[in-house]
């Protein structure tokens, strides 16, 4: 009896059982979407553009028999019933399946063979669109040909190699992330599509629906260096691009799931809800194309377009998603859900009630992948500095502690970006440390086998402060470059219209540390400033500490000056022509030191109100003194916090206050001296003028403390549990704690406030 039932499943797994008569479910092309789009033609003229585009690239398909447009032939037949879309649509899927192999010969040749990748994912989809579409339409002969093909080439290699236990060569440490989906999940599609005549496609659909949660939730390991899928807070480490289409693989999927079991249960997946938040944080809205960060394998022109129609298809609804959409132009680059392509017309959300701007913070912080956002504002052309000090392996680059800054609207400090894959330029310069804009020790930074092998220890972003005119943000790369750093730390500290950049820099040896800055558009050397003029954007980039820039041409006279040097190498969009980007390097050979460079955003090409900025030094400290439409701030460095003591704390004092914080800014009224209207503390436990207590707490943290007429504001980190007092010489009427008012607790000129995160 047992060999009898083995023959009978080999049977139907050669040849499935075609379940005529049962009610085909549609994935995507659903009767009711159908109508509305038909409805929607009649009465609203951009749809019926948008209709008029997708019928005209299925027309000239009839000819062309294009089997990637074959999403346009099949929704044509099914608004129109014109049968020449319906037998175009099966011509297609015919070609398709009676292929012999679907499979890549690179991919053939590994051992074990990969008989699935992602151009048998991308003919999954192809094939499980055309025959949903035209499934009414095929005889019982051709329905078997084409499940039969796709069966064969597409869904059983897939399952096979990635998700089946009898057979399963790839996991989710291996190849957990973009692929899986792709792989997986279009192979999925295919099973969807043929549920009614291979029995077993349903109880493959189960597990892989149940799967997903376990991709979303893997958190990487320890012995092979495999960093966590997806951040807490909604991103992914493997860049904007990978995010993308990763994340979009398993959203068609569920669409398509949720299509045809409408009762069906699908896994609850609380990251999913956070997804829109890392697109728009990493999007800057300008006038013309939307932009987004490009740390990584991604491009400035790559946006969310995709998941963020598919989730908003899937119920997670938020207006401010709308905001976003409405930023980005039609057929921007690729693999979006367009108004005028198939799905993108089906799943276009109504933007009736698209916010002017979104209620999003300013700032963003993404600890898991080791990402931070700041911007000024969410207003079109404003700017956007974005640092990135996370995980190094595949398509996370070579670059902890790098960072990107748009302004008016446009790219000024920019990532190199990427190439090709196959192009030797690449692994030798896109990937590396030298396409990014981090502070290199004797030519070197990080090591490139972490390219293939990953970062042992990862680097991280923390202490996100944003106050407004005052923001704050640490990086920490000492981990992926600690073959030669014992200590490498960025702080970007925003203050009105300058950044300070300040490096924390410590060696095992002696040796040179070269600042490299990689500008978009025009650059040149202007006095002791790198000048930078990207169309609107303009910056001006001023090293301070450990020396500035020789003013004058003469640099020989200068030798302990800042060497600036010009370096060319492939340009992203065309690697045969060459960029200019810089070294700002340190002539002294030594092993620990500290770069203060500021950059300073210009209102326009021609800006001439800009503040001043002057340094100046103490014992055991570095200062610099900004400047700016009436307003003075004092920036403080204390040496002796930056890891050299043990035990003893780092108490310093300057003009009267005395503090034990790593960094503090300390600003004031320039015709009033004497009394503070705001104050930053990066890693201090006190502050105080004279005897005065102007910041308690036991433990060291970082804030900013700011007086706004009658309302004291706060914003905190550093630790998980906080009780911080302040003093004050009048009660205030409000108290903002990051943001939101919390009550009083106001006695003897102390308000305290605590805070448990």
């Amino acid at each position: 009896m047992k060999k009898h039932i083995k023959i009978l499943t080999l049977f139907c797994c050669l040849f499935p059982i075609i379940g005529m008569g049962q009610k085909h479910q549609n994935l995507f092309f659903t009767k009711l979407k159908i109508e509305e789009l038909k409805q929607r033609i009649k009465t609203d003229s951009e749809t019926a553009n948008n209709w008029n585009d997708v019928y005209s690239v299925a027309t000239a398909q009839l000819t062309k028999n294009d089997h990637t447009k074959i999403d346009y032939v099949a929704l044509s037949y099914l608004v129109t019933g014109e049968k020449k879309f319906a037998e175009a649509t099966k011509k297609i899927l015919l070609d398709l399946t009676t292929q012999k192999t679907w499979s890549n010969p690179e991919m053939l040749k590994r051992q074990p063979a990969w008989t699935s990748d992602l151009k048998t994912a991308e003919k999954c989809w192809e094939v499980a669109i055309g025959l949903d579409a035209i499934y009414d339409e095929l005889s019982r002969e051709e329905r078997t040909i084409i499940v039969n093909g796709l069966m064969k080439n597409g869904v059983r290699p897939a399952l096979n190699e990635w998700l089946l236990p009898e057979t399963r060569i790839h996991s989710l440490n291996s190849m957990g992330h973009n692929w899986w989906t792709a792989c997986v999940y279009m192979a999925g599609l295919g099973c969807l599509a043929v549920k009614d005549d291979v029995p077993e496609a349903n109880q493959w659909i189960e597990t892989l629906n149940q799967a997903s949660k376990e991709w979303f939730n893997f958190s990487g390991d320890l012995l092979q260096s495999k960093p966590k899928t997806w951040d807490v807070a909604g991103g992914m480490y493997e860049s904007v691009n990978y995010a993308s289409f990763g994340v979009s693989e398993y959203l068609f999927f569920r669409l398509a799931y949720q299509n045809v079991f409408p009762k069906g249960k699908q896994p609850d997946i609380s990251v999913m809800k956070n997804i829109p938040n890392f697109f728009m944080h990493a999007g800057y809205p300008r006038q013309g194309m939307m932009y987004s960060l490009n740390f990584g394998d991604s491009h400035k022109n790559i946006v969310g377009e995709r998941p963020l129609k598919l989730l908003w298809a899937l119920g997670i609804q938020d207006p401010n998603m709308l905001w976003y959409l409405s930023q980005i132009e039609n057929q921007q680059l690729r693999e979006g859900l367009f108004k005028n392509a198939p799905l993108g017309i089906l799943y276009h959300p109504d933007f009736g009630k698209t916010p002017v701007l979104p209620s999003l913070h300013t700032s963003a912080i993404f600890k898991d992948m080791g990402w931070a956002t700041m911007r000024n504002s969410w207003q079109k052309d404003a700017t956007l500095l974005a640092v990135k000090s996370g995980h190094t392996w595949n398509h996370a680059h070579a670059d902890a502690n790098s960072f990107i800054l748009f302004h008016k609207g446009e790219p000024v400090i920019k990532d190199a970006g990427n190439s090709s894959y196959g192009t030797k330029e690449y692994p030798e310069y896109f990937f590396q440390s030298s396409a990014h804009n981090v502070v290199t020790f004797n030519g070197k930074y990080q090591p490139k086998e972490q390219q293939y092998h990953g970062s042992p220890l990862d680097g991280s972003v923390s202490e996100l402060l944003d106050a407004g005119e005052i923001k704050y943000v640490m990086a920490n790369g000492t981990g992926p470059t600690s073959t030669i750093y014992s200590r490498n730390f960025r702080h970007f500290l925003w203050i009105g219209k300058v950044i300070l950049v300040i490096d924390d820099l410590k060696a095992y040896e002696n040796g040179k540390f070269e600042w490299l800055l990689h500008p978009e558009g025009e650059s040149k050397k202007d006095r002791g400033d790198i000048s930078i003029v990207n169309k609107n954007g303009a910056v001006l980039v001023r090293p301070l500490y450990p020396e500035t820039l020789v003013e004058t041409g003469y640099n020989h006279d200068f030798p302990e000056k800042m060497v600036l040097s010009e370096i060319f190498a492939p340009r992203e969009d065309n690697v045969k022509e060459q960029e200019k980007y810089y070294s700002i390097g340190y002539p002294e050979q030594v092993r620990q030191t500290k770069f203060i460079t500021a950059i300073i955003l210009k209102d326009s090409v021609n800006d001439k109100n800009l503040p001043e900025i002057e340094r100046f030094k103490g014992d055991d400290m570095l200062g610099v003194r900004i400047k700016q439409n009436g307003k003075v701030t004092e920036i403080l460095l204390n040496l002796q916090a930056d890891g050299r003591l043990m035990h003893l704390n780092s108490i310093k004092t300057f003009n009267g206050y005395t503090t034990d914080a790593y960094l503090t800014a300390l600003s004031y009224a320039e015709n009033n001296p004497n009394e503070l209207t705001d104050y930053f503390v990066g890693y201090g436990s006190f502050l105080r003028k004279d005897k005065q207590v102007l910041y308690h707490s036991l433990s060291k943290l970082f804030l900013i403390a700011q007086k706004k007429d009658k309302t004291f504001e706060v914003n905190i980190s550093g630790q998980p549990l906080m009780n911080a007092s302040f003093g004050l010489e009048k009660k205030p009427s409000n108290v903002m704690l990051d943001k939101k008012p919390i009550p009083i607790d106001f006695a003897e000129g102390i308000l305290k406030i605590k805070l448990e995160k």
